[in-house]
């Protein structure tokens, strides 16, 4: 291979992948313009996505066959269960929102069909594959937190200013690093088909982040 599998996957969506770096809601937190009703609206929809994501997580590391591998998957689960989600029930008390209010939250339709998709892969398929899929959203959100804090923090909006640190810092990038290179390995492996199953996780979970994007900035709710 002339490139790492990983890159090769992110390549394949290179299109996508951009549209997420540069869409309103990104854009809105990186400026301080967002509205805050739409943040508030994102932080309650993305907390009850993490709950699923810790899950998938958690089967991953069940399934994976080196301790080494288990370690790791444990690291991301700890760090999503005691920074990422702190942070979100401690931006929603400042709402008015209480912890237990957070996690009775409704999915939405794009957020329940984005769970239903990491935990049913997680579930029936393998330990890489669960990690395929989970891929794109932490890779994701440590490229956006990099590239907004590049740009500098929204001094209008220290809330925001939070969350891109968050995203931005080195610990979060390491573990996006370790599942690339733990998806990396198991691509050698895996022989025609089971990198093609790989891709088509990866795939579905960036198309579903695009959705999550689009679906926070137009505060989605159920019609019926």
């Amino acid at each position: 291979m002339t490139e790492s599998f990983s890159l090769s996957l992110r390549d394949s969506v290179a299109e996508r992948w951009e549209r997420e770096l540069s869409h309103p809601f990104v854009a809105g937190l990186g400026d301080g313009t967002l509205p805050m009703d739409t943040f508030r609206h994102y932080m309650r929809q993305d907390y009850v996505f993490l709950i699923g994501f810790c899950r998938a997580v958690a089967l991953a590391s069940a399934k994976a066959e080196r301790l080494e591998d288990m370690g790791w998957f444990a690291r991301l689960l700890d760090e999503t269960l005691n920074t990422e989600m702190a942070l979100h029930v401690s931006f929603c008390a400042e709402f008015g929102i209480t912890e237990r209010e957070l996690a009775g939250t409704e999915p939405s339709p794009t957020t329940a069909a984005y769970i239903d998709h990491l935990v049913g892969t997680a579930h029936s398929g393998t330990a890489p594959e669960a990690a395929a899929a989970i891929l794109p959203c932490s890779w994701g959100y440590a490229e956006i937190g990099s590239a907004l804090a590049a740009r500098g923090l929204p001094e209008s909006q220290p809330l925001y200013g939070r969350w891109i640190e968050t995203y931005a810092a080195p610990e979060f990038a390491a573990l996006a690093e370790w599942l690339r290179s733990y998806v990396d390995r198991a691509a050698l492996g895996a022989g025609e088909d089971g990198r093609r199953r790989l891709a088509e996780v990866f795939e579905m979970s960036t198309r579903h982040e695009m959705m999550f994007w689009d679906a926070s900035y137009g505060r989605e709710g159920w019609t019926v």
